[in-house]
């Protein structure tokens, strides 16, 4: 489901805890994105594309993906010559993001479990940020998120032309 103009998209970042068996709250705001703009409470979570920090070290957070949305990823993905991807970086992604990903359903407080393959890939530990991308919503340990803050510093394409067409 594409979402058009005038839809409510995930927005902002939101504090929470993980705790030690794995269990999160999503927050209520995008749990009522899910259901009022995707129109289900289902979703993927799933590993997020690599963060490279620094020039070197490689760091992954998880994403959520809508139903759909996601059941959309997967139909792009079936065939990456459209995309321009060659045959082993398709594989690469499909691996990367496609096979680790679960179909979730918060509970009636807005739990959910977070699989423990995918926390220890994200490093999540206690304190995890969930932050709105529109269409998805990453999750990054706050130590992740301190590093992916700083390296969006020194890749903010300041005095751009295209900043300067969106207003900014």
């Amino acid at each position: 489901m594409a979402t058009g103009a005038g839809e409510i998209m995930f927005r902002g970042k939101f504090d929470t805890t993980i705790d030690a068996k794995g269990r999160t709250s999503i927050p209520a705001k995008f749990r009522e994105v899910l259901l009022d703009t995707f129109g289900d409470e289902r979703f993927f979570l799933t590993k997020s594309s690599p963060v490279r920090l620094d020039g070197e070290q490689v760091c992954y957070g998880l994403v959520i993906y809508p139903y759909h949305e996601f059941l959309a990823l997967e139909e792009k993905l079936k065939d990456g010559t459209a995309l321009g991807l060659t045959v082993n970086q398709l594989a690469a992604v499909r691996r990367t993001i496609l096979v680790p990903a679960v179909e979730c359903v918060a509970d009636k407080l807005g739990r959910v479990l977070v699989p423990n393959d995918l926390r220890k890939t994200a490093q999540l530990e206690r304190e995890i940020h969930f932050v709105g991308m529109q269409n998805k919503v990453d999750i990054y340990s706050q130590a992740v998120w301190a590093r992916v803050c700083e390296q969006d510093e020194q890749n903010f394409p300041v005095d751009s032309a295209a900043l300067a067409g969106l207003g900014l």
